[in-house]
């Protein structure tokens, strides 16, 4: 089954027609539930940084119009036009930034996480008997685009541009996927396979995981030409950049502008299209659910 664009668009631009709501006040954890994240908190490991040269790569995608189902295929008008585009020298953090990390921000900020979060958090432990060991490894969850820049100032880094994400993702030889062009076959990438809960998972695929996955748990077969761990799928990235027509994309769009942010990636909870180097999706920076997270940059 494939997902329609705008029953995505929709996930995540619904708060656009929803007025804002004063600031929510987080109910705080059981001491059993606090004694968990202060463990999963303890736990965080920081991801090793890698190099990306300077150089040009090519950002988007080319309009194919005689292939529509192809793997190189553009998935809808965002991707373009593909463009050569240099970039100066960074670095990039391998894996998505962990819950364990996540947490201990929050800590160190003295602030609750979201109801969400300890939800599921509590739901993983009770139901499915998920570690905290484990749970550390998770990419950060339901973040919001300020917490993820937030969390980026406070370790002297910041969130990747578009650019410098997909560049990370694909390197310098327009490739669809991080590992090349080949599908993903459930050993590359987690996306919605056969045990996800949702309508449109691919029920002929495996990655061995309902929600998201650990960190680095498909490397290194699924990693980018950079050794980039996790830029298919786990859970969506938070961009530094608005999110805004490519230069030479004439195409409207009312979501285009200083309203919405980048996402990248795709996410456990799509199917694998949206998981390929050149999909983009955005939305209002206060978005947060189970599949939005971020990975930072050094200059």
């Amino acid at each position: 089954m494939m997902l329609p664009r705008w029953f995505v668009t929709l996930l995540f631009v619904l708060a656009l027609a929803t007025p804002a709501a004063a600031a929510k006040v987080e109910t705080k954890p059981s001491q059993e539930l606090a004694r968990h994240l202060s463990a999963i908190a303890a736990l965080a490991k920081p991801s090793p940084m890698l190099p990306v040269p300077a150089g040009h790569f090519l950002l988007g995608s080319k309009r194919i119009d005689t292939d529509p189902y192809g793997i190189g295929t553009q998935f809808d008008d965002t991707e373009l036009p593909q463009n050569r585009v240099w970039l100066d020298a960074y670095e990039m953090d391998r894996d998505e930034v962990s819950l364990g990390e996540y947490l201990a921000f929050l800590q160190q900020r003295k602030i609750t996480p979201s109801d969400e979060l300890q939800k599921l958090i509590w739901h993983v432990i009770t139901v499915h008997s998920v570690t905290d060991e484990t749970l550390s490894r998770w990419p950060a969850l339901y973040v919001t685009w300020k917490e993820a820049r937030d969390f980026c100032q406070s370790v002297q880094k910041r969130l990747p541009t578009e650019a410098e994400w997909e560049k990370a993702a694909r390197g310098t030889d327009g490739r669809t996927y991080p590992w090349g062009e080949s599908k993903p076959d459930g050993s590359q990438a987690n996306f919605a396979d056969l045990n996800a809960p949702v309508i449109w998972a691919d029920k002929n695929v495996n990655d061995g995981f309902k929600y998201t996955s650990p960190a680095g748990w498909y490397s290194p077969k699924g990693d980018s030409p950079y050794g980039c761990a996790d830029m298919a799928g786990n859970v969506w990235e938070w961009c530094a950049d608005w999110y805004k027509a490519y230069p030479g994309n004439i195409i409207e769009d009312k979501y285009y502008g200083e309203v919405t942010r980048a996402l990248r990636g795709g996410s456990w909870y799509l199917e694998q299209v949206y998981a390929t180097c050149a999909s983009r999706a955005g939305s209002t920076p206060d978005f947060h659910r189970s599949f939005s997270g971020f990975r930072v940059v050094l200059e």
